[in-house]
């Protein structure tokens, strides 16, 4: 148990918010830093507390510009938790507004990972750079993007009308950002305020549209092909198109949505593997995937360039179910095959098959 002018007892009655006690006791300990090197400063950022921050600075002069071992500062702790108050008087102290904590994020990028727009107001307001990258290549807007508030998109837009012109390392845009997440209201303003190239590629040859998809947000695939005519059956640098992908995920949905209301081709390759949907769904082992499917036309004896079926990938997969299903639905290989790959499946995964394709106990 800690006893009085212990650090663990000093951080926790700044965590309780309880000043007068920690007034009593700092006097003690003459200052201290937690496990990962954070200062008493950093844990009153953290948790909000105005009224220790301010004693800390000045009644015991403690550096503002502190880091922690991730080259964290006070600062970068009230913004990335949204305290306004405690962001406003480290401010007001002159604090470095675009410090860098490891990876290179500023504090007005972890305010972006909340939606706070105050505190992102705050932060401009005193200069902070919306422009920046971190070491992943992403600014605030991109990150804002993943949040997806559409009031904080607005507003970083009206102060750098830029922002939107960025893309990571790996050349993801914030519209793939949002369609992956699902931010709706943030595509809208992408697309509305954005001018985003239809199919905008990253370095995997993926699109906004693709993202959507295989993450099954349907309502923002919808949103892509309305307002940026998305295509629907784009290929990645794999030659894969958004089915193959949805296959990959087990979107059933998706699935669903792409050849009943799109008219996706059930069979189409992906080009550089000859892999159908099928193929993908079975190798994950999404069993779901694979009987929706077959339920909407899916051959279920088609072949990939190396001449493997769905039911090898499965079996290669150690997917038990999928496989099982797959023989009940009907699949027969040449030869004898299928029972080379129940054998197969039994030995690698313990399960019993009986020659007749059904589980015996």
């Amino acid at each position: 148990m800690a006893t009085p002018g212990d650090p663990r007892r000093l951080f926790r009655l700044v965590q309780e918010g309880r000043l007068r006690a920690l007034q009593e006791e700092l006097q003690a300990a003459g200052g201290c830093r937690g496990l990962a090197g954070d200062t008493l400063l950093h844990c009153a950022a953290r948790h909000g507390r105005r009224d220790i921050l301010t004693y800390l600075v000045e009644a015991w002069g403690m550096d503002i510009e502190a880091t922690n071992r991730d080259y964290k500062r006070p600062l970068h702790e009230a913004a990335s938790m949204g305290h306004r108050d405690c962001v406003r008087y480290l401010l007001d102290r002159g604090v470095a507004v675009d410090c860098l904590k490891k990876a290179d994020w500023t504090p007005l990028m972890m305010a972006c990972t909340r939606k706070n727009l105050e505190v992102i107001q705050d932060l401009v307001g005193h200069g902070a750079n919306p422009l920046l990258k971190n070491k992943d290549g992403w600014n605030s807007f991109h990150i804002a993007s993943r949040e997806g508030d559409p009031l904080i998109l607005q507003y970083l837009l009206t102060v750098c009308p830029d922002a939107w012109k960025t893309e990571s390392k790996i050349r993801r845009t914030p519209l793939h950002t949002a369609a992956m997440h699902g931010c709706l209201e943030a595509v809208k303003v992408l697309l509305t305020r954005c001018q985003y190239e239809p199919d905008c590629r990253d370095s995997c040859g993926v699109t906004p549209f693709m993202d959507a998809i295989q993450c099954g947000h349907i309502d923002v695939a919808r949103l892509l092909l309305e307002k940026q005519k998305a295509c629907s059956s784009a290929e990645d640098s794999l030659g894969a198109q958004a089915l193959h992908k949805a296959a990959v995920t087990g979107q059933v949905e998706a699935i669903r949505f792409l050849v009943s209301d799109l008219g996706a081709n059930v069979d189409v390759r992906a080009a550089t593997t000859g892999l159908t949907a099928l193929h993908y769904a079975a190798k994950e082992g999404h069993t779901a995937a694979v009987q929706t499917l077959l339920s909407l036309g899916a051959d279920i004896s088609a072949k990939d360039e190396r001449n493997r079926s769905a039911l090898h990938l499965a079996c290669a997969g150690q997917h038990l179910a999928c496989a099982e299903f797959l023989l009940q639905s009907g699949l027969k290989d040449s030869g004898d095959m299928t029972g080379t790959l129940a054998r197969q499946l039994t030995e690698e995964t313990g399960a019993l098959w009986g020659f007749d394709h059904s589980p015996v106990t």
